[in-house]
């Protein structure tokens, strides 16, 4: 499970990083970066119910997601916020795809320490 703090629960954030932050977009997600205050690094997840419209299944996704996560959080650099968007493409790939999709998105925006 994803701490407390590496988590954003407030809409402004969300917000904030979808109007002035970087993004990157592949087939499966989305993911978008933002500066923060505090020198933290905090992760949002969005799953809209076109991804699914079971509620089962979404925080399964959701649960995966966070996972990944907290094994690569050691290699995120600190203070950003990053929103992970998903979309429908997600249910055909297994755990070792979204997480090299995650890896990759975070590369490209330069957020990951190698």
């Amino acid at each position: 499970m994803l701490k407390q703090e590496n988590r954003i629960g407030l809409n402004k954030d969300f917000d904030r990083a979808f109007k002035a932050g970087q993004s990157f977009y592949s087939k499966i997600i989305g993911i978008k970066a933002v500066t923060n205050d505090d020198n933290k690094k905090r992760f949002g997840i969005l799953i809209n119910t076109k991804v699914s419209k079971k509620a089962v299944v979404r925080n399964r996704i959701r649960r995966q997601i966070r996972e990944i996560i907290k094994q690569n959080l050691d290699n995120v650099i600190s203070g950003k916020n990053f929103v992970i968007i998903v979309f429908p493409l997600i249910l055909d790939k297994n755990n070792q795809e979204i997480q090299e999709s995650i890896e990759t998105g975070l590369k490209k925006l330069r957020c990951y320490k190698i």
